[in-house]
């Protein structure tokens, strides 16, 4: 089998470096650009030494022209829409794994599926996805519950977050009201916001040095709680979960795809 012609688009960032590394590391793929913005410091170097595994002879530029297969996008919200359109003039599929887009980046998003196809997730996370499942599966056994079931997210993340609650959390939450039929969240408490309503889900984000990303969902019923609890030790389970996605979704028709759709979730 040949390889996978991957590009990479935020190449020199945090998680664009443990792609690179752990691509450059298995021989599915074949690394053919590494893209950044045309203003980043480091365009020119070499991807692989950008990521602390040796010169792979494919350096960080702000464009490719090379032939591809797929592109993986783990970048900032603001740069999505253009490697989009790119990938839609190139009939490209097309990985969105940037977190922390606002509506109408998601909107642009889901309106280039119907051209190609196209892998959005919250977090592409393996664990995470499964995580997804099981709420859904407790939310269902709950609904009807007669003492009612009071829903709580907490998620962790570290202190250079810029969002809150996380994407993911926010899709917990929806994943589960589109079962039990939350209508509020609620974002912390303080002061004297009175007795808990049944309609609502609480949210709680927490910012604390490096951490990759952990996420709680609890469901509190008189006399017992159930937890459902991920947890990252570090960010390689993303790109990890990036790279599946990946694969996944050469030669797929055009759509809008989600990490529930890779096999193992």
């Amino acid at each position: 089998m040949s390889q996978i012609k991957i590009v990479f688009h935020g190449a020199a960032g945090r998680m664009g470096r443990r792609l690179v590394a752990l691509a450059a590391a298995d021989s599915t793929f074949k690394i053919v650009a590494a893209l950044e913005q045309p203003e980043h410091p480091l365009l020119g170097q070499d991807a692989g030494a950008v990521a602390g595994v040796g010169n792979l002879g494919v350096p960080l530029t702000a464009s490719f022209d090379a032939p591809a297969d797929v592109v993986v996008d783990f970048s900032m919200p603001a740069a999505v829409p253009k490697i989009v359109d790119k990938c839609v003039r190139r009939g490209l599929p097309l990985v969105v794994a940037t977190t922390g887009l606002e509506p109408p980046q998601i909107e642009h998003v889901k309106q280039a599926a119907a051209r190609i196809p196209l892998l959005w997730s919250p977090s592409m996370s393996l664990s995470v996805n499964l995580a997804m499942k099981l709420s859904s599966i407790a939310a269902t056994a709950f609904k009807d519950h007669p003492s009612g079931v009071d829903v709580e997210i907490i998620e962790r993340h570290h202190r250079m977050k810029e969002d809150a609650p996380s994407g993911t959390a926010i899709r917990f939450g929806q994943i589960i009201a589109n079962v039990m039929g939350q209508n509020k969240g609620v974002h912390g408490r303080e002061g004297r916001p009175g007795a808990r309503t049944h309609g609502e889900i609480g949210f709680h984000a927490v910012r604390i040095g490096d951490n990759p990303g952990e996420h709680t969902i609890l469901f509190g019923l008189l006399g017992e709680t159930l937890e459902i609890t991920v947890k990252a030790s570090n960010r390689d389970c993303y790109a990890q979960g990036a790279l599946a996605a990946a694969k996944f979704l050469v030669a797929k028709p055009a759509k809008l795809y989600g990490m529930s759709d890779v096999p193992g979730i």
